[in-house]
């Protein structure tokens, strides 16, 4: 194992921010655990003492996002590897969709991760080294009917991570998204709803469906993984977690390819003609 590595991770308190924080100490590197409430962190603490400070936010509080960053830094004295996990699900059909839900989504799911993002980049940037992680989805690369508002906060967030990973590789800062498929995090159970509209009852219950028990993985056999990830010299710009997650990403990419060349004619002969 490579050296002790200090960790700051978002949505630290459940999920996968609670299996990789625990991992992290486990195998002896040091983590700020950040979450809305440290409390349910309390028996991590009395495990591990003080390889790990608890630290209580928000991702949607920006000035308390800048205020935990400069702490962990100032506590540790660095920070190694930087884990944008917070978030949750806010899911329904397009039409079903409530604009003040949209906007909460957004704000923790897309601008929590570029708070946090921007608090920590100066830090990363003077120490000349440090590794960034997003924490996208299977919704991130695809979109599905009633996945809603939550698919366009990953999409967001896939293309502001693949953005900032070319703009900063020159300062020697790292950046992965990772792409879990899906695993028994409690993740569905927690997802928010708007009010249903009958009409799309069908296509919802077909969704619900197609879910299968054996398509879950186990949270904790991700975390192996991530350390391949962030103890490599070349990490993945992309980590996909999951047995079954590849394939679905390559059926529809090959469903994008095929629709791009049977429209090909069609999207040439919009560039026009160019005169010189």
């Amino acid at each position: 194992m490579s050296a002790s590595k200090v960790w700051f991770i978002t949505g630290a308190s459940q999920g996968f921010g609670r299996v990789w924080t625990e991992a992290a100490l486990k195998r002896g590197d040091r983590v700020v655990a950040t979450a809305r409430n440290p409390r349910a962190l309390d028996e991590v603490v009395g495990i591990y003492g003080d390889t790990v400070l608890v630290l209580p936010l928000d991702v949607t509080d920006r000035d308390a996002v800048f205020e935990r960053v400069e702490q962990a830094q100032r506590h540790f004295g660095r920070l190694d590897i930087v884990l944008s996990n917070a978030g949750y699900g806010y899911m329904g059909a397009i039409e079903e969709l409530q604009p003040e839900q949209i906007k909460a989504s957004f704000d923790t799911n897309v601008f929590g991760t570029l708070s946090v993002l921007q608090a920590a980049l100066p830090i990363l940037r003077a120490q000349g080294s440090g590794h960034i992680l997003t924490v996208s989805s299977i919704g991130g690369v695809i979109g599905f009917p009633t996945g809603g508002t939550y698919t366009a906060t990953k999409f967001a967030v896939e293309a502001m991570s693949e953005a900032l990973a070319a703009e900063v590789a020159a300062f020697g800062i790292k950046v992965t998204i990772i792409e879990p498929g899906h695993f028994t995090t409690g993740f569905r159970a927690a997802v928010q709803s708007p009010p249903a509209i009958d009409a799309y009852n069908t296509i919802r219950q077909a969704i619900r469906s197609s879910f299968k028990p054996e398509d879950f993985g186990d949270p904790a056999a991700t975390a192996a993984a991530i350390f391949k990830a962030v103890d490599a010299d070349e990490p993945p710009l992309r980590l996909v977690l999951g047995s079954t997650t590849i394939a679905k990403f390559k059926a529809v990419y090959q469903s994008r390819l095929s629709n791009w060349e049977k429209w090909e004619a069609v999207s040439n002969a919009a560039q026009g003609c160019q005169h010189t």
